[in-house]
């Protein structure tokens, strides 16, 4: 299942997948703005707003060597992603 947010430039790949893996997906939309239903809001709300709050920059480099650490310590914690579900309201 790929859930599908509605952005116009995603209709390109949504046409690729439908036409050459259309077993391997199927397609739920997101209502029209509804951030609060995506986890990956959750993820960014949690890089923003908790784990680089007050986190001033250098350099573009020094901000993506962050952005990376961050997002790796996202990734590597697997209660934090299911809770970014159950906020959701989405079964995994």
């Amino acid at each position: 299942m790929i859930l599908w947010d509605r952005l116009p430039a995603h209709v390109a790949t949504q046409i690729y997948f439908e036409r050459e893996r259309s077993d391997w997906f199927f397609f739920e939309y997101f209502p029209s703005y509804s951030p609060e239903l995506n986890p990956v809001e959750q993820c960014w709300n949690m890089m923003k707003n908790v784990a680089m709050a007050n986190f001033v920059p250098m350099s573009i480099e020094h901000l993506k060597e962050k952005t990376l650490e961050v997002a790796k310590r996202i990734n590597n914690d697997p209660k934090l992603i299911a809770e970014f579900f159950r906020h959701a309201k989405l079964k995994l």
